[in-house]
This record gives C-alpha cells, structure tokens and sequence, in this order.
C-alpha cells in the first residue's frame, strides 16, 4: 500500500495528479475514473454526484460528472476522452461512497476511450504518481493526516 502524507495513493492506477482524477483499464478495454483519496479530503463530505449519462461522449479534461460537498460544486474532470458507458448508479443513492472507497465503490463512470494513446500523455502511475501527489501536496500546503 502506498501513501503520501497519509493519503492512499494505489500505484497501479493512472493519475491527473492536477485534476485529482483516477484511471484504471479495464481487461475489456474500457477505462474507470473516479476521484482521489486526496481530491476526497480537500473537498469533504460528498452529498451529491451527477455523472455524465450513458452514450454521452466526453472529451479529455471536460466534465465526467459534477460533484457537491459542503465545501465544494464542481466538475470532475476526465484524464481521457471517450464515451461513458457505465455510470455508478449506487452514488445517486449514496454519494458518500466516493469519500468511504475512492479506488472500489467510490468510483464516477466507466469509458470507452476514443485516442487512449493520445489522452494518456501526461498520465503518471507508479512511483511517478507519489512523487507528483509529494510535489502537489507540497505546493498546496498540506501537511499530512
């Protein structure tokens, strides 16, 4: 298990550290995304989710599905483009799922990329990922749990 300043970061997972979104590829070729264990902590509680509804194409760093804690209303923003062919029902019913299991239960929509070749340029997974959430952490002033 790896962690940053108390956070969860799994390594085998694909991070736009910027926009605090997950990725994880799917055997069948498609491509989960959900938001950080870290992304959960700057914002909250999360009391609402609205995910982009099924057949709905989405572009790389546009919208996936909006997102509302007490703290926070905004966009959740996808690593890559591609059309949403899954959404996680149970978070209209229980948004807190993403605060309580960001990487499992937690998660946003599921994708079918459209240039995964192309969108995952600037992705970071592995080592590579802890060292950017250090940077982040880091810049944002956040000491730690």
């Amino acid at each position: 298990m790896a962690t940053v300043r108390g956070c969860y970061i799994p390594k085998d997972l694909y991070y736009d550290v910027e926009r605090q979104t997950w990725l994880r590829r799917e055997p069948d070729g498609t491509a989960t995304v959900g938001l950080t264990a870290y992304a959960c902590l700057l914002a909250g509680r999360f009391v609402a989710c609205s995910p982009q509804r099924p057949g709905k194409t989405i572009r790389k760093d546009k919208a996936c599905a909006t997102v509302e804690s007490g703290k926070w209303v905004g966009p959740a923003r996808s690593p890559i483009g591609g059309q949403v062919v899954a959404v996680n029902e149970a978070l209209a019913r229980n948004p807190g799922l993403i605060n309580d299991d960001p990487y499992g239960d937690g998660w946003l929509v599921r994708l079918q990329p459209t240039d995964w070749a192309a969108d995952s340029v600037g992705l970071v997974t592995g080592d590579e990922a802890l060292r950017e959430f250090e940077v982040r952490m880091e810049a944002d002033g956040f000491q730690g749990l």
